[in-house]
């Protein structure tokens, strides 16, 4: 059980902070995945309980994860689009957006929530991710889901992207240096854009978790801060999809420890001990490089 809510909880955190290390790989910082990860999860809670009852499950799963990806790629457009057309700095665009975002969910909550409830209707269950304790008895009472699946099959996509695929060496050429990549005749402003949009994409999917395999609706406050965490896993992570995969299990097990250990000890020490995490792994990270160097 025990494992399995470290995977649980690891797997939004896989998401969220793949969607800063694309960005970072491209010499952006998206500050803004609480509020991508926020309306991606709303798209998609809206979509599956819209969709007509008898819609099959290979056609309802596939558009209320589009959906969701669809809403966090639109959350991440718009920075993007600011900073190629006009130079605007994308950490203060994505940061400001997410109290845009904000706003506009609890306008929507006001409309579209359940009577006095902060949650919407339920998903039609073609739509749902089912749990793998289904097929993995041992994690009987355990949240883990088919989420933890589609979060892996997105690491992969994104390593495969990033060094193997001509946009992925554009992504990191501007990362490196705009204006030589732009030398180069890449087009910069453009990559800027569609890096920033799957950046978006990536965190509105980080939803799935709660919305399609454990909910099954979209209820305000969900996130619980697993956007701004990922930035950190994704500084841990270097950017690199399998040091994001490692951090976000490391984040993963400290949260679910501090959910097992909090009549014992406050739940502030365990904030402590994963700001001290964060710290050492800062100090020692440039040491590690500068000594295989």
């Amino acid at each position: 059980y025990g494992v399995g809510q470290v995977l649980f909880k690891a797997t939004p955190l896989l998401c969220t902070g793949l969607a800063v290390a694309v960005a970072l790989r491209g010499g952006l910082l998206n500050v803004g995945a609480e509020g991508q990860l926020g309306l991606g999860a709303l798209c998609m809670a809206v979509c599956g309980a819209a969709l007509p009852q008898g819609t099959p499950a290979l056609l309802a799963l596939p558009l209320a994860l589009s959906c969701g990806a669809a809403g966090g790629a639109l959350c991440g457009a718009l920075p993007g689009f600011l900073k190629g057309r006009f130079g605007a700095h994308e950490v203060i665009t994505t940061i400001l957006l997410n109290f845009v975002v904000r706003a506009l969910l609890v306008g929507a909550g006001s409309r579209l929530f359940l009577r006095e409830t902060t949650h919407t209707a339920r998903i039609l269950p073609a739509a749902e991710l089912p749990r793998l304790s289904a097929y993995l008895p041992a994690l009987h009472g355990s949240a883990l889901n088919l989420a933890l699946l589609l979060a892996l099959l997105l690491c992969a996509a994104c390593a495969y992207l990033l060094a193997r695929t001509a946009p992925g060496f554009a992504l990191r050429a501007v990362g490196q240096g705009a204006t030589a990549a732009r030398v180069a005749g890449i087009a910069v402003e453009r990559t800027y854009l569609w890096t920033l949009t799957l950046s978006g994409a990536l965190a509105g999917l980080g939803g799935a978790n709660f919305v399609l395999g454990y909910k099954y609706y979209y209820e305000d406050g969900f996130s619980a801060g697993s956007g701004f965490m990922g930035i950190a896993v994704a500084v841990l992570g270097q950017g690199r999809p399998a040091g994001v995969l490692l951090a976000a299990l490391v984040f993963g097990a400290l949260s679910q420890g501090g959910l097992a250990i909090n009549a014992l000890v406050p739940r502030e020490l365990v904030d402590v001990l994963t700001a001290v995490v964060i710290a050492a792994m800062a100090a020692v990270l440039p040491l590690s490089r500068r000594l295989r160097g």
